[in-house]
């Protein structure tokens, strides 16, 4: 063969193997899908899924007791990831600390998770935002996993049956907790 037909063979051959690439990338990153995204897809369409590891019981904050989300079970609950790093967290700690008061008085409660966080770092901030609600240590991120957190802060309103009813990837607002606290309400 010549090489100017060797090229012409060539070029061919590669298109084929970064279209292949490509198609194997694209296979991946739909099969990898985190458990979040699932769980936020079917929030999204009204199917409100169990909340993942409820069962799971993790050491609370400066203590050596544990606790897990089915230890709250039959009341409404705000699950929220955050970390002392979080620019954001620390943004909405008073209102989840407001919204703790609320739910208090009706059975409820908010549930900090400490993502990651050194627990000195972590018991710091819960006592600069005098947040008096409990927080549990999530010091592997496998917690965290079960609900497809990779981000910060992250929150999860669930209802009195154990059941996702609202998520919000980011920094949540009073509009947002009014809203979903009402969905868990009435689900």
């Amino acid at each position: 063969m010549s090489p100017p037909a060797t090229k012409r063979l060539l070029l061919p051959i590669l298109v084929s193997l970064a279209g292949a690439c490509l198609v194997a990338l694209l296979i991946y990153g739909v099969s990898a899908q985190s458990s979040s995204r699932t769980l936020d897809e079917q929030v999204a369409s009204g199917r409100y899924p169990v909340a993942p590891a409820s069962g799971r019981a993790l050491p609370l904050l400066g203590g050596a007791a544990r606790a897990s989300l089915d230890s709250f079970h039959g009341q409404v609950r705000v699950l929220n990831f955050w970390a002392s790093w979080c620019e954001p967290c620390r943004a909405e700690a008073p209102l989840l600390e407001r919204a703790q008061r609320r739910l208090a008085a009706e059975g409820g409660t908010v549930l900090g998770v400490t993502y990651l966080d050194a627990s000195p770092d972590a018991q710091a901030f819960a006592r600069r935002f005098r947040l008096t609600y409990p927080e549990l240590r999530d010091s592997d991120g496998s917690f965290a996993r079960a609900y497809g957190t990779n981000q910060l802060p992250e929150t999860f309103v669930i209802d009195r049956a154990g059941r996702i009813v609202a998520i919000s990837r980011g920094e949540i607002d009073e509009g947002f907790l009014s809203r979903a606290l009402a969905r868990a309400r009435s689900a």
